[in-house]
Parts: C-alpha cells; structure tokens; sequence
C-alpha cells in the first residue's frame, strides 16, 4: 500500500484543486447576464435562423467516403510494415496469400470510388 501513497496524495491535491476552482469562480466571479452573454456562441458568429437546418447529403457522403478511406489505411499500413520483413512479420509462405488478399482488398476500395465517382459525390454545384 506504501507504493501507492504517491498517488493517492497526488490525486488528493488534484481533486481539492479542481473543488476550490470550482468554489471560487462561483462566489467570486461576476454575476451579470446581459443578452450578450445569454446568447449562443458558434465559432465567433452570430446565430442567424434556425439550428436545426438540414444539411446538404453531400456533406454525409463525404464523411462516409472518408472513414471508408482512412480504415482503409488502417488496414493497410500494418500490412506494408510487416509484409516483407524478416523475423515478427508475415510469414514466408503465407505472403503471397496475404498479398493477393489485399488486392482484392483494395480493388474493392476502388470499385466503391469508382461507383461513388459516378453517382456524382465529388460534384459540387
């Protein structure tokens, strides 16, 4: 238990700081609401119309477009750091396999570009 002293006064320090924080900006701090400081803050615009405009599809695709891509990287940068190396990485006999698999992995991706290509995703009007 000695071993975790440290930390547990650490923690202690910790949590009585962020309490007396807390305290003081609430009997200290100033009290006046003005309009100005009711209303929302949207990155340093004024809020104009209605919050809850739908978004254009176009925004979605993209996002979706995206995750797609970047899981794609997930999947194939472990891939190219161990493909061909000695010792910890993908075995000899199954690298051919391994390679093969990930073409057709990455044909896949290109098909889901192509078809996104043509439906017009990347139009913007």
């Amino acid at each position: 238990m000695q071993s975790f002293d440290a930390i547990l006064l650490y923690f202690g320090i910790l949590v009585g700081f962020a309490a007396s924080i807390l305290i003081l900006t609430h009997t200290i701090g100033p009290r006046k609401k003005t309009a100005v400081k009711e209303m929302p803050y949207e990155s340093g615009m004024d809020p104009v119309g209605d919050a809850r405009q739908p978004f254009d599809i176009k925004f979605y695709l993209v996002a979706i477009l995206f995750l797609v891509f970047d899981v794609e990287l997930l999947f194939l940068y472990p891939w190219a750091v161990s493909a061909y190396v000695d010792g910890p990485g993908v075995p000899v006999e199954l690298r051919t396999t391994v390679f093969c698999v990930m073409l057709v992995f990455m044909a896949t991706l290109a098909i889901a570009y192509v078809y996104a290509w043509r439906k017009g995703v990347f139009k913007w009007r």
